[in-house]
């Protein structure tokens, strides 16, 4: 597919005169140069239209300063300059090869011409561009997409979607970037197709062509001069530019060039020469093949074969039931940890509910494979509890596995059944449960593979925390947040605790959409039943104090939590730190300190002080301060929170 080499750059002044500067060169090679233009120091206006003349090249080439960007015709008010052309070629690996093109004139007298159109040329491939307009401080956004099953379904010259697309450019435009996208890595055209390009042309130039006139069995092969060439392939001949195209030699009728003193067959676009029966040799050679009966060496030959053949046969023979009986040896053990772990009792709810597809049981073989076996470089978290390895399944499924370090094997059932529950748990906000591996010595859970890190990682990975934490957004992020937590208290099939709600624990995708991660930690609430007796779990500086006292966990153990999480957003404080006061270690007594003393402003993060309004921050302080409330039943149930957390929100965007 022949691209555009040329496009026009338009610049807001005009030449002043028909001639360079007195003393200044004014040809190029065929190209001739005016003021304010002009080649060498003092020749031109300022340094936007300095240019270089390459006397090394024959002829001349003309170039803009010191830059490697090539004119080829030079007006009053234009110049025509070498394209940049982005490119994404793939082969059956993936990519093998990229380029993003760009230009930028910021700075500069010259604008991208409206004779110019954004061009995309492939037959699986999606492009973006990306640019800033003359003074503008909003950024332009274009796209184009072009697909084709065959290369017949191309049709030259005609760029509307099929194998290509174009675009219009806005006025002024001075800087662009373009990138390019598959949709299928090119499967399915990489035969014919197997790159795809992006890039800014001048219209009147670009012609498209995505076919050829190569006939049957010939190569299309890109001339030097231009253009391309056809040829017939190896083994055939005639014209490649004509119906039928290329026909097959018939190699075994001309001896002279392809000689053969046996059997000859022929073959499309080639032959094969062998020896006669009972003769052995090249049969190509003259006296090339001798007799099978004058090789006294070929009976000792064939019984070396035989002998060598049936030793690998046995051999394999004995490696396959070594094999086999090596893996009965495996299955066995994991066959009693299966049933020990509640994988029974797993199989008979699945069967009593119709539900046999709610909860997928892994292998072992499957789960190591995706991890590598378990290799340190997956690992992407650790916890008091286990281990979280981020696994690729054989579906091409990126998902996180998490191994507990501890199994109480008599509360087997209790985690059968929390694990059915935690599956059937669909919410927006919430790390998806997939399913379980139960012929392990501590049961593994596989949870879905969220991309974008910890909401704690986002603000404490640098002063002020990253970028996109505008106010507008922590708000957001704490309304998913407190939204995903009263969900999973009173919207679930059967109520959950988190246990161990930390800004560590909500996770941030692609999109930075909120997802409250558990990774086993929770558990399930019996609808008789308000509080659960359990052992110490949770996160220093997180922790409800009313758990040390009582032992007992309940809904509102979430909710001090979540009061953190919301001073963190607002302050970009970790939960504990050392440079504090003994006093003030803690971020939540910190916090609460600085409300009595009415000096809360002071450990506000400064930026959301100028994005937000500073009614806004005091409401979510309020809201902060009755989370973190020592007495569990003064504080306000989850569902509250994320209602006036969200009213607020609106009220904000209002």
């Amino acid at each position: 597919m022949p691209l555009a080499e040329g496009l026009f750059v338009s610049s807001n002044l005009t030449a002043m005169g028909n001639i360079a500067k007195p003393g200044c060169q004014t040809q190029c090679g065929n190209l001739t140069v005016k003021y304010p233009f002009g080649i060498g120091d003092g020749c031109f206006l300022d340094e936007s239209f300095q240019l270089t003349c390459n006397d090394t090249k024959d002829p001349p080439k003309l170039f803009i300063g010191s830059e490697n960007i090539q004119i080829y015709n030079i007006s009053d008010s234009e110049l025509r300059i070498s394209n940049s052309i982005a490119f994404k070629c793939y082969n059956k690996s993936g990519v093998s090869e990229y380029f993003s093109g760009w230009y930028d004139f910021e700075g500069s007298p010259f604008t991208f011409s409206q004779k110019n159109k954004l061009n995309v040329v492939g037959c699986d491939d999606i492009a973006w561009f990306k640019g800033r307009p003359n003074g503008s401080s909003v950024e332009f956004t274009s796209g184009c997409s072009g697909f084709c099953s065959e290369e017949s379904d191309v049709h030259n010259g005609n760029c509307s979607g099929i194998g290509c697309c174009q675009t219009t450019i806005p006025k002024g435009l001075q800087y662009y970037r373009a990138e390019l996208q598959s949709v299928r890595n090119h499967t399915g055209v990489i035969g014919f197709n197997p790159c795809g390009f992006a890039f800014l042309s001048e219209e009147s130039s670009f012609q498209f062509g995505g076919a050829t006139t190569c006939k049957g069995n010939s190569s299309c092969n890109d001339a030097d001069v231009g253009g391309y060439s056809c040829s017939c392939n190896k083994g055939y001949d005639g014209n490649p530019y004509l119906d039928p195209g290329c026909q097959d030699i018939n190699e075994c009728t001309d001896k002279s060039n392809f000689p053969c003193y046996g059997n000859c067959i022929n073959t499309p676009g080639s032959y094969n020469c062998t020896c006669f029966p009972g003769h052995t040799g090249n049969a190509t050679t003259l006296d090339g093949c001798r007799s099978l009966a004058e090789d006294s060496k070929f009976p000792v030959v064939v019984f070396v074969v035989v002998l060598v053949f049936g030793l690998l046969v046995i051999s394999a023979v004995i490696t396959g039931i070594c094999f086999r009986i090596r893996k009965r040896k495996q299955v066995k053990p994991r066959e009693k940890l299966f049933e020990q772990n509640g994988g029974v009792f797993l199989k008979q709810k699945l069967r009593a509910t119709g539900g046999n597809d709610a909860v997928t049981m892994f292998s072992t073989e499957e789960l190591r494979k995706a991890t590598d076996n378990y290799s340190e470089d997956q690992i992407i978290g650790r916890g008091g509890s286990g281990v979280v390895y981020k696994g690729t399944l054989s579906d091409n499924r990126v998902v996180a596995i998490k191994k507990s370090k501890l199994v109480d094997r008599t509360q087997a059932e209790q985690f059968i059944n929390e694990v059915f529950i935690l599956t059937q748990v669909i919410h927006r906000n919430v790390v998806k449960l997939l399913g379980c591996c139960l012929e392990e010595e501590v049961p593994v859970l596989v949870y879905e593979y969220i991309s974008n890190n910890t909401l704690y990682y986002h603000i404490h990975h640098r002063s002020g925390g990253m970028n996109w934490l505008s106010w507008e957004n922590r708000l957001r992020v704490a309304v998913e947040a407190a939204t995903a937590l009263a969900y999973l208290h009173s919207q679930a099939s059967m109520p959950i605790i988190h246990r161990d709600v930390k800004s560590a624990n909500i996770l941030l995708d692609d999109n930075y959409t909120t997802k409250v991660s558990d990774f086993g930690a929770s558990r399930l609430i019996p609808l008789d039943q308000d509080q659960v007796m359990t052992l110490v779990h949770g996160t220093l500086g997180y922790l409800d104090p009313e758990y040390f006292q009582t032992s007992q966990l309940t809904d509102k153990s979430d909710v001090y939590s979540f009061g953190v999480v919301l001073v963190e957003l607002l302050t970009g404080k970790k939960p504990i730190c050392a440079s504090r006061s003994y006093e003030e270690k803690n971020l939540a007594t910190y916090f609460d300190n600085s409300m009595k003393e009415n000096r809360f402003l002071q450990i506000v993060e400064p930026r959301l002080l100028h994005e937000g309004t500073l009614e806004q921050v005091q409401a979510v302080a309020e809201i902060a301060k009755r989370c973190l409330n020592e007495v569990g039943e003064h504080r306000p149930a989850m569902k509250e929170v994320a209602m006036e957390l969200d009213g607020l929100r609106k009220f904000t965007t209002i």
